[in-house]
């Protein structure tokens, strides 16, 4: 399935989802540039979990590789690896940064796509493998977008057999299925040679469930607290 668009407008202009796709087309421009620097490129800039989990067990610079989860996050290791996570994006980042404002959403971002890459390189721990790619931030915005808007129709392309066809479907379910699509895989498959952080994806998603799921509390509980300070 492939979530096309969503009936479901924001309020104001996304600038930071916008900033942020920017960012990320200029970044794989430049990475397209490098020819055979392009590996050590990534290598250094990219997360690599045997490295990071050393330094933080006191073998290396830690801040150092601590600035790698932040910049892997502007890293792809292909077109279709950022036009897949732009794409998703594109989709859903309005609506969750129109909720969180435009410096919470960019922090929320962030702080998801760091809290993934721990979570992945702790599980894989001993893979050299660099891993870059903003899918661990874009799982926390389905995530954050799955508790915010569950009811909001996604229209969807469906492949049958040897036809596609548009649904309009409720974005729970159909981020709901993108969800246990990763965590089966994640069960299964391990990322430890490379290919998809299925992870990071998992982490990621749950992250941005749980910071939405918290602000909605906080914006229920704030009423109440006002009520009692009244005379």
């Amino acid at each position: 399935m492939l979530p096309l668009r969503d009936d479901n407008p924001s309020n104001r202009v996304p600038v930071v989802t916008y900033a942020l796709i920017a960012a990320n087309v200029a970044v794989y421009l430049f990475e397209s540039a490098q020819g055979p620097a392009l590996r050590p490129l990534l290598v250094t800039w990219g997360v690599v979990p045997y490295r990071l989990v050393a330094a933080f067990a006191g073998d290396g610079s830690w801040t150092a590789q601590l600035t790698t989860v932040f910049t892997s996050l502007f890293l792809h290791a292909g077109w279709p690896h950022l036009l897949g996570n732009l794409w998703y994006l594109w989709v859903f980042g309005d609506n969750v940064e129109d909720r969180m404002g435009h410096v919470g959403f960019l922090a929320f971002y962030l702080a998801a796509g760091a809290c993934a890459a721990l979570v992945h390189a702790a599980a894989i721990a001993d893979s050299v493998v660099p891993t870059v790619g903003a899918s661990g931030a874009i799982a926390g915005v389905l995530g954050a977008y799955a508790f915010a808007f569950p009811r909001a129709k996604v229209h969807t392309l469906i492949p049958l057999v040897l036809i596609f066809r548009v649904v309009a479907l409720p974005a729970l379910l159909v981020l709901g299925l993108w969800f246990a699509f990763q965590f089966a895989a994640g069960a299964l498959f391990s990322s430890a040679n490379g290919g998809v952080a299925w992870w990071a994806h998992i982490t990621g998603f749950v992250f941005g469930f749980g910071v939405m799921s918290s602000l909605r509390r906080r914006d229920t509980d704030e009423p109440s607290a006002r009520e009692q300070q009244l005379p």
